[in-house]
């Protein structure tokens, strides 16, 4: 799939799908808490994303069972939620969810503390939200694609801290996942020149201690290898003639 350059109506309406799902992050976001099921998780964004008159674009993609993918402490990304599986005190988790409106998706994670957590796992949340900041500063027409990678590898290697190498961003539009592939980690060449127009899904996922991750039985939960904790942070961005702009996210 070749990469795609949005048009001025096509922009709109992925604003209007990335508005949506911020809308949808914020509401479960508000639900976090000691005591609930990664099932009662998904529940309530799948009728979040359904009432704002969207269809969830990860249910049935490739298989997965669920519209939230609920990934708690070692589970990196595309956790399957369960109705025993409840959050307790010092736990993080992970929810990454994307919609579709009027044929255009939007993607975004974001990752949570249940009640309070160790000063050790606040910091990998923190660096790991700060790690896409830093990232997207390089995201501005005339630069390469790259330049993205290497900015979120320059920030994160300072703090020994593991980049997952097996999953990447990637461009988004008419499809969930489009060209460009968008990796976290540093990369030797330049990659494609930055457009305006491009919509990409940025979305570093960092481990506190190995890069390296393994999929659970389930073919789908991927895990931290070492079994530390795992944070991922993604915005669906936009490249225009000057700063990017955030489809997923209003500061």
């Amino acid at each position: 799939m070749a990469v795609t350059i949005k048009s001025a109506k096509e922009i709109e309406l992925m604003r209007e799908a990335g508005r949506r799902l911020e809308m949808v992050h914020d509401e479960m976001g508000s639900m976090i808490k000691p005591g609930i099921s990664t099932m009662e998780i998904n529940e309530y964004g799948d009728r979040l994303i359904r009432k704002l008159g969207c269809e969830p674009n990860f249910l049935n993609y490739g298989g997965f069972p669920a519209s939230i993918c609920v990934s708690v402490n070692e589970e990196v990304v595309h956790g399957i939620p369960r109705r025993d599986h409840i959050l307790k005190e010092g736990d993080i988790v992970s929810l990454d969810a994307g919609l579709i409106y009027k044929g255009y998706h939007s993607d975004a994670a974001r990752t949570h503390t249940v009640g309070k957590v160790s000063e050790e796992v606040q910091r990998l949340l923190d660096a790991t939200k700060q790690s896409f900041f830093e990232g997207i500063k390089k995201a501005k027409p005339g630069n390469h694609l790259y330049d993205i990678s290497n900015a979120v590898a320059d920030y994160i290697e300072g703090f020994g801290y593991g980049i997952v190498e097996e999953l990447v961003g990637h461009g988004i539009g008419t499809s969930l996942h489009e060209d460009p592939q968008v990796p976290n980690f540093r990369q030797k060449k330049k990659g494609m020149k930055l457009l305006p127009g491009m919509t990409l899904a940025v979305e570093p996922m960092i481990n506190l201690g190995t890069w390296e991750v393994v999929w659970l039985k389930d073919q789908w939960t991927v895990v931290t290898k070492d079994h530390k904790p795992s944070a991922h942070y993604e915005n669906t961005i936009l490249i225009t003639d000057g700063e990017p702009e955030i489809l997923t996210l209003h500061i």
